[in-house]
């Protein structure tokens, strides 16, 4: 019987969720529900210096939004707790002490002046890499240049000290990626990576690895930037003996700028005056608020529907996934290897075809609210009628209100172009006349029954309503364009529609 699958979402808590981390935690969740496994949680937290007040919170948060439901791991719980790793930090330093003890680490007492000095050394020498290494080391401050009771005193003495990898001088190193295939890396080009550092938490290098190990995962996906530590990732496998059971991995391809050449960043979305955060955030150190997709009016089904095409394609013509089709047709091996342009219009797009999709009912409220704070009175069943009217009109709910000013606004100006083509003798006769019509109108005033009164008053009248329909909107709206006619008469009522072509009567006038 093969292996459960289970893979892990591991984001750091030092600020905002990056628009790429979601992708990342989206990809995990539809390729273990694909495969009916399970998504951890853990939060990796070992850089305290980095550490932001309210990160992880905003994490959680973030992932119920999109709809991305964890099995297990913070906030979740299960039986591999604690998922927060600044709270495993004894499990990570019998690990470092055990390959110490097997002769593939040592301690590292080298200060900052001392690092500063060598690496100026090799890059006065011109060296292909100014890294501590299976060369430099010999000629540093570590357990493999001192005498065994010189390095015990100064452990006992309290002195600071990292414990490195004791990078082999000369094997190969491979992994074979779902995504790009086999990487082929000597290791002469891997340098001895701190393990543990000196306030005795590990490295993101150890702890990771560690913990997927005792957490069972089965599949590391994870953006294309650590795709160069990944035959350090192997070799820390093969040194703690779990290369057997090592997990497959997966480098996701880089979200580029909008333009295509660059990654990704927040000076991009700052300039392009669009969001790279999936909710807004507040830094709680310099109080400066960075957009987010939910408060810029993206639905969630409409960001995970655009997230999941950035990198990935099904191979079908299809655009439009719920997130059960996104599961069901999810395939790593259809991952590109080239980056994906974010491409924010594509966004705008995908929110205008899920705006479209929810019902008046949901949206309406939204309409209410906006018109109330505006001053207007507008009832459930109004603002119903009006997310009808202009749903299909928007990118987001919020401008379906803006769409509706010339429901709750009377037009104070008429466009003079249109005017000035359609505002004739015939126009004047055939505002009068469904003037005239409306006021013994008496029956239900909506859109069918307007419209059949309207054709009436133009066959009375004997003019043809196609001539005059563009003079007509622009009685009632002021413009020459605009959505449904009909239906825009029945929302603002007989009594206002009388009212407006009769101020057009009075306001407009034919020209000689």
């Amino acid at each position: 019987m093969s292996t459960p699958v289970r893979v892990r979402f591991a984001p750091s808590p030092t600020g905002p969720l990056h628009i790429g981390g979601v992708r990342t935690a989206l990809y995990n969740y539809l390729f273990a529900r694909k495969m009916g496994g399970k998504m951890l949680l853990r939060i990796e937290d070992t850089d305290q210096n980095r550490f932001v007040p309210g990160a992880e919170e905003y994490i959680l948060e973030s992932l119920r939004w999109v709809g991305i439901e964890i099995d297990e791991g913070q906030s979740m719980g299960g039986p591999h707790a604690p998922y927060r790793q600044s709270e495993r930090r004894e499990i990570y330093q019998k690990e470092a002490q055990r390959l110490i003890d097997e002769g593939k680490a040592y301690y590292a007492f080298d200060t900052a002046e001392e690092l500063d000095a060598m690496r100026k050394r090799l890059e006065e020498a011109n060296a292909p890499a100014a890294q501590y290494n299976s060369i430099t080391r010999m000629q540093m401050r570590n357990s493999l240049t001192m005498k065994a009771d010189e390095v015990r005193a100064r452990i006992d003495a309290g002195d600071p000290y990292v414990i490195r990898l004791k990078t082999p001088r000369k094997e190969e190193v491979r992994l074979n990626d779902i995504i790009r295939g086999w990487v082929n890396v000597h290791s002469s080009a891997i340098d001895d990576k701190v393990l543990l550092k000196s306030d005795g938490l590990p490295t993101y290098h150890l702890a990771n690895i560690v913990d997927d190990h005792l957490m069972g995962i089965t599949h590391v996906i994870r953006g294309e930037e650590w795709l160069p530590s990944a035959p350090l990732h192997v070799l820390l496998y093969r040194y703690l003996g779990w290369e057997d059971t090592m997990p497959q991995f997966a480098h996701l391809p880089l979200l580029l700028k909008p333009e295509g050449n660059g990654k990704l960043s927040k000076r991009d979305a700052d300039l392009g005056g669009f969001p790279i955060f999936p909710l807004q955030w507040t830094d709680p150190f310099t109080g400066q608020v960075a957009k987010g997709f939910r408060e810029e009016g993206y639905l969630p089904e409409a960001t995970v529907n655009f997230l999941a095409l950035l990198g990935w394609n099904p191979g079908t013509e299809q655009e439009l996934f719920t997130m059960d089709e996104l599961i069901a047709s999810f395939d790593l091996a259809q991952v590109h290897k080239a980056g994906a342009r974010f491409d924010i219009q594509k966004a705008q797009w995908f929110n205008h075809q899920y705006v479209r999709q929810r019902s008046d009912a949901e949206l309406a409220p939204t309409v209410q609210e906006q018109a109330e704070a505006a001053g207007f009175t507008c009832s459930p069943e109004k603002a119903e009628k009006i997310v009808a009217l202009l749903k299909g009109r928007v990118n987001f709910a919020r401008e379906i209100f803006t769409e509706a000013g010339t429901i709750f606004n009377a037009p104070a100006t008429y466009d003079e172009a249109i005017a000035a083509a359609k505002w004739n003798d015939d126009a004047v006769r055939a505002v009068t006349a469904f003037r005239d019509a409306l006021q013994s109108f008496d029956g239900a005033f909506v859109a069918d029954d307007i419209k059949h009164a309207l054709g009436d008053a133009m066959q009375q009248a004997g003019i043809k309503q196609g001539k005059i329909m563009q003079a007509m909107r622009l009685a009632l709206t002021g413009s020459g364009a605009g959505p449904d006619l009909m239906l825009t008469m029945e929302i603002i009522g007989k009594d206002e529609t009388m009212k407006r072509l009769e101020q057009a009567l009075g306001a407009l006038h034919v020209k000689s």
